[in-house]
């Protein structure tokens, strides 16, 4: 790189700021996890041995540790057979992290509902064209299965919220987009109809009955039909969830 001096002079630029230690030691971690010398799972050395091979103190190796942790590269386990492990870097830890933010974000009244909720639309609509044309036999058994449970349980069922949330992010997961599919997943949990609405009967009814002109839309490979089932059913929970909030 070459630079120009106040007289103009041409000097060429060598020099670029220095780490501190703790940065050495965080870049060096997050490259060896990144790269894959460090598989996913695998139990990073002790402390003490990691302190000793990067010639820091114990208190500098912590600081760097808790970085990593906090950016979702490293869990620390604690007990006798603990220690700081890798963690999974695919698309599924993608979506843990933004879950956690946007739960953060509306906890903190950051952002709204609403935004949230129109969002989650705006990607779900692609999510279930895509999966109306990319969608295997193996997604549409376990997206009837979930639809045909549903048709049996009570409004008060534990297993309901989890039930709509597979429902979903499956259909997501059809989409073969995994970033997709994290965005929807992230989304869906933080507006999850159940923590917003009085879940009754009809409501119930009128559910299931959307989930499976959903669910045929895509069997039948139409994604016209499937956005229209998406959107028809998405804006019936929003007013309903509206309502609900205003009361």
């Amino acid at each position: 790189m070459v630079s120009v001096s106040e007289n103009g002079i041409a000097r060429k630029t060598i020099g670029q700021a220095v780490m501190r230690p703790r940065q050495q030691v965080e870049e060096t971690i997050k490259t060896a996890i990144l790269s894959g010398e460090l598989k996913s799972g695998e139990m990073l050395p002790p402390e003490a041995e990691l302190a000793r091979q990067f010639s820091v103190s114990r208190t500098t190796l912590r600081e760097a540790l808790r970085v990593l942790t906090s950016q979702h590269l490293i869990t620390k386990v604690p007990g006798a057979r603990g220690g700081n492990f890798v963690q999974s870097v695919d698309y599924r830890s993608l979506g843990t992290v933004m879950t956690e933010s946007v739960d953060n974000l509306m906890a903190l009244g950051s952002i709204r509902f609403d935004e949230v909720a129109d969002v989650r639309q705006q990607l779900e609509i692609p999510a279930v064209r895509l999966a109306a044309t990319s969608r295997s036999e193996e997604d549409l058994d376990k997206l009837s299965e979930i639809v045909r449970k549903q048709k049996t349980a009570s409004v008060d069922d534990p297993e309901i919220p989890d039930l709509d949330r597979q429902f979903h992010t499956l259909i997501a997961k059809a989409s073969g987009n995994r970033v997709l599919a994290s965005f929807v997943a992230a989304l869906h949990h933080a507006t999850e109809p159940v923590h917003y609405l009085d879940l009754s009967p009809a409501v119930g009814r009128e559910t299931v009955r959307q989930h499976a002109a959903i669910l045929r839309a895509i069997k039948n490979q139409n994604p016209d039909a499937a956005e229209k089932a998406i959107v028809e059913h998405l804006t019936y929970l929003r007013r309903h969830i509206l309502a609900h909030r205003e009361s």
